[in-house]
């Protein structure tokens, strides 16, 4: 770092400074500084400043999946806010598995990692043990940890949103709605649950118009799974699924089968991914801050990593009905 600082003729704390907590230096000093950093073939050696500092600069960000945009909208959130004070994301898979979220726990907290994002709450007691012992602040994600209020979550309430939604297709006149859920993870189970009250409460609800499969949800696994529901509920005049791409399948299906949408049929989904407002129709559907999620998740944990207590630690970032066309 000296070489460094003296080649861009500045102190090496500001060499440090530059490559820890780069959003403390102006933009001119730090092209400066790792101008001279690559003319010289300098690398930072992030294992002596951990233990310089105390901190390894990395963070565990562990989502279900990568080919969900859901997340990968969460990570981008996380990572504006990281990257400028000099952190990493060490990001893990967990396949909606709690074995697969317990083994890259134990993987991860090898790295001795400042402190975690989580997404959801649903974790086994042998992951709830190592999170409570671990000494390290944890910020769990897209859902709201109102059974713990100690504990720190970012999100909002899966079941009111698709209780929104029940009540938007009753407010709509239908008389026979339906519901899909794929994954069965406890997102799509609690908008389930939210969605299956209303229709209970409207005296609505009948079983035989629910499906739910545990395979990962895809826009053809959406197509497949409206023949199999009005296989078995050849009524339904309006279908809830639990996800967009799901949606999307339908509406496609919808269209090759000649069912008129909304006119025979109402579709709605839930995430509102980018391609649903662009369907034709376009998809009804609830729109999710996912971006948002991830942003104030990471800045509520920078929070606590600087020693500082979070305005509050449960943080409900709302949900919006996206009404549209296919409803």
């Amino acid at each position: 770092m000296a070489d460094v600082g003296l080649l861009a003729g500045v102190s090496a704390i500001t060499v440090s400074r530059a490559f820890k907590t780069p959003d403390k230096v102006t933009s001119e000093l730090r092209d400066r500084i790792r101008g001279a950093a690559q003319s010289l073939g300098y690398v930072p050696n992030r294992a002596a400043s951990a233990l310089a500092a105390a901190r390894s600069m990395n963070i565990v960000v562990l989502i279900p999946s990568l080919t969900n945009l859901v997340f990968v909208d969460l990570l981008a959130g996380i990572h504006d806010v990281l990257h400028p004070r000099g952190y990493q994301e060490l990001i893990g898979i967990t396949r909606y598995a709690a074995a697969e979220e317990e083994r890259l726990l134990g993987s991860y907290l090898e790295f001795q990692p400042d402190g975690l994002l989580i997404t959801g709450i649903d974790h086994q007691p042998a992951a709830w043990r190592r999170l409570e012992r671990l000494g390290r602040p944890v910020v769990h994600m897209m859902e709201l940890m109102t059974g713990r209020p100690d504990a720190c979550s970012v999100g909002l309430s899966q079941e009111a949103a698709g209780a929104a939604l029940a009540r938007h297709f009753l407010a709509r006149g239908y008389k026979r709605p339906g519901f899909v859920a794929v994954q069965l993870d406890p997102r799509a189970l609690a908008r389930g649950a939210g969605y299956r009250a209303v229709l209970q409460e409207a005296g609505l609800y009948d079983p035989a118009r629910e499906l739910m499969v545990p395979d990962p949800s895809s826009i053809s696994l959406g197509a497949e799974l409206l023949g199999r529901l009005l296989d078995q509920a050849p009524d339904c005049d309006a279908i809830f699924f639990c996800n967009d791409d799901l949606a999307q399948g339908a509406l496609f299906q919808c269209r090759r089968r000649g069912i008129e949408v909304p006119g025979q049929l109402a579709i709605a989904g839930f995430n509102d991914l980018p391609a649903s407002a662009w369907c034709a129709p376009s998809l009804t559907t609830i729109a999710t801050p996912r971006y948002e999620i991830g942003r104030v998740s990471a800045e509520m944990l920078l929070t606590l990593l600087d020693g500082k207590e979070p305005a509050a630690r449960q943080v409900d970032l709302g949900f919006a009905l996206a009404e549209r066309e296919s409803t």
